[in-house]
């Protein structure tokens, strides 16, 4: 087993625990301040959310924790107009939607997404694969999805909250691994563009759902205490996205936030004594089946990958090179390596407000 897989397999396995911690603390944080301190203003909040990010992440930078890496403008641009534009929608989506529709369009995006890659990305997904979403989405909507009361303008937005949702998430992943840039260096470099078209246009979504205005609330000690203590813990959900989407695969991630809804329905029954039914144990049973299947046929799926790729490899050496590659010992007794190498997971930003 190599050095650099196992590292790399720690890494992934590190950043998917980041973001579920941090994505079900934030959701308990918010849950307070709309509950119990009457705070109603989601999309603002998110604006601040991304604020305090690329102020932590730029102390981070001018302390040497990171190089930033420059991007052409017109792509981190488009690409943080088009985060902060889907975060903007999925509010408006809740605002204007059932909680249960609400619930069916977060569930929407993982086909959407799988559709959108295999027609202009030509990525191929297996029946395998494609089933244990199937089995996956039927138990987050067991578990989650009650009422379904459609309207047009509701349905409208979204369509439009699935698309770009759907589209950037795909971008962060491919951004990425086309620029050659981590995770922190993309954030760093679009959250000032997300954080601008949510601040301007956030007190606006805001006031037209919930008919108050955020410059007149009441901003006691206990209000600020909380909205900072949300700030921060999004500084985390921010990054670990980025990086989940960044070394795994957007269809994972979406994976992994269905995986959260699971939890925060079960934390919200111990903690917060949420009503709980034998629906929403069976439906999240099913899902926790669903996501072991999506597990197991990835790690498969890509042991499977990376043997054709060494028999393929192996297939084009010359003769001489071909013979010594037969003749190399499974593993090494002296260097640790050989021809069986470390497997690792497969290789994939939404307001932490919807987590």
């Amino acid at each position: 087993m190599s050095s650099d897989g196992s590292a790399n397999r720690i890494g992934v396995l590190g950043s998917l625990a980041l973001s579920v911690t941090s994505s079900v603390a934030i959701v308990i944080c918010n849950k307070y301040l709309i509950s119990s301190l009457d705070f109603l203003f989601a999309t603002t909040l998110t604006s601040w959310h991304l604020l305090v990010t690329f102020c932590t992440l730029h102390v981070a930078q001018r302390l040497r924790f990171f190089e930033p890496k420059p991007i052409d403008t017109q792509t981190v641009l488009l690409f943080g107009l088009l985060n902060g534009t889907c975060i903007g929608l999925l509010n408006l989506c809740l605002g204007f939607n059932s909680i249960g529709f609400y619930q069916m369009t977060k569930l929407a995006i993982i086909p959407f997404t799988v559709l959108i890659e295999t027609i202009f990305l030509n990525k191929k997904f297996s029946q395998s694969i494609k089933m244990s979403l199937m089995v996956l989405l039927l138990g987050v909507g067991i578990a989650s999805v009650t009422d379904l009361k459609l309207n047009l303008l509701g349905s409208i937005i979204s369509l439009l909250a699935i698309l770009t949702t759907c589209v950037s998430q795909i971008l962060t992943n491919t951004i990425q691994k086309s620029h050659k840039i981590s995770s922190t260096q993309l954030l760093y470099q679009s959250s000032p563009y997300q954080a601008a078209i949510l601040f301007v246009t956030g007190p606006f979504v805001d006031k037209l759902l919930t008919h108050r205005s955020v410059f007149a609330f009441d901003y006691t000690s206990q209000v600020l205490m909380f909205i900072t203590l949300s700030c921060l813990i999004a500084v985390s959900v921010n990054f670990s996205t980025f990086l989940v989407i960044g070394t795994t695969s957007p269809v994972t991630y979406q994976v992994l936030g269905h995986l959260k809804t699971c939890l925060i329905l079960s934390f919200g029954f111990v903690l917060l004594k949420d009503p709980f039914t034998v629906r929403n144990i069976l439906g999240i049973l099913v899902a926790i089946f669903g996501m072991g299947l999506y597990s197991y046929y990835s790690v498969q799926e890509n042991k499977n990958k990376k043997l054709e790729s060494k028999d393929s490899n192996v297939e084009s050496l010359p003769l001489n090179q071909m013979i010594n590659k037969e003749g190399m010992p499974l593993l090494d007794e002296e260097s640790g390596t050989g021809l069986i190498d470390d497997i690792t997971i497969p290789k994939t930003a939404k307001s932490a407000f919807s987590q």
